[in-house]
């Protein structure tokens, strides 16, 4: 059980690394350039291979590279880092999740199994593979709401119970339901980063967050006053509740982009990445000329997360 009070640690805002692509390849120096700024800018932690990360078109090679990065980093600075081990194939999923354990990170995130949806039970059986492989570095599960099943309040706290390293989840909110169950006083919960200044109030240690997209630094002084239940944070959650409603959530619910396509948008708005919205194949990018009018209402509503 000592791997579970590990969860205590894993707070804050982390700062999700977008993949660079140049005609369908990775520019690793402008990923190396972000690793940097991020931690400059004094992140709480960085994760490679989330959803906004691509990690479903990497090869294997250059999930290792990706990973290897991170971790040389951050390990010189002493950043906190976690590793997406993700894949929509299972056994894949698993190899990732033994090979990110050798460089030793933070936490190995990992998805449930993708083309069947997935029970109770199976998913057991799959997190105790992942758990066998991960020699006792701590595990969170990705479980957010684009996720082909998301979990019950009743089976995450079953899998947080039977899984020892299981220290956390990715998931949209923190519901009643989730709060019943006592998970949030025991289990590491981020949730989507525009609704932190609120769910921090039943628990929510943080996010694996969208709004860093737009400003790490501005995203890293809100995340703290989230955390420190400041009332202030409430008011900025609003603004920034607006502008995700008005220029951003159209784009998936209307128009068909995916999340990720989002986020790249987001990280474009600003001056702080070298970005741009380009996404690998087959997902379409969000168009570039979009991008002023979304500034302006940034600016307008949101000025400090600007940067």
């Amino acid at each position: 059980m000592k791997v579970k009070e590990s969860a205590a640690s894993i707070k804050g805002n982390w700062a999700t690394l977008l993949l660079p692509i140049e005609n369908e390849a990775i520019n690793y120096i402008l990923l190396a350039e972000q690793i940097d700024y991020f931690i400059a800018a004094g992140v709480d932690g960085i994760y490679s291979n989330g959803t906004a990360g691509e990690f479903y078109t990497q090869t294997e090679e250059e999930f290792e590279r990706i990973s290897g990065l991170l971790a040389t980093k951050c390990r010189v600075v002493g950043m906190p880092f976690q590793i997406g081990a993700s894949h929509c194939h299972p056994q894949d999923a698993v190899r990732r999740a033994q090979f990110a354990a050798t460089l030793q990170p933070t936490a190995v995130q990992v998805i449930l199994p993708n083309w069947f949806p997935c029970n109770t039970q199976t998913a057991l059986i799959f997190l105790r593979k992942v758990e066998s492989v991960c020699q006792d570095v701590p595990i969170i599960l990705y479980n957010p709401p684009h996720a082909k099943v998301c979990l019950t309040a009743e089976q995450l706290r079953t899998i947080f119970d039977e899984i020892d390293t299981v220290v956390g989840f990715k998931l949209p909110r923190i519901t009643d339901e989730i709060v019943a169950t006592g998970l949030p006083q025991v289990a590491s919960i981020f949730v989507a980063g525009h609704f932190l200044a609120t769910d921090a109030y039943v628990g929510a240690k943080g996010a694996y967050s969208n709004v860093c997209c737009l400003g790490p630094k501005a995203t890293q002084t809100w995340t703290q006053q989230c955390l420190m239940l400041d009332p202030q944070a409430l008011e900025t959650e609003q603004r920034i509740q607006q502008f995700m409603s008005e220029e951003i959530a159209p784009f998936i619910l209307e128009e068909g982009y995916c999340n990720a396509a989002v986020d790249k948008f987001m990280a474009t708005m600003g001056i702080w990445s070298g970005i741009t919205p380009t996404m690998r194949f087959p997902f379409e990018s969000v168009p570039a000329e979009r991008l002023e009018k979304a500034r302006q209402a940034q600016k307008a509503l949101i000025p400090g997360f600007y940067q």
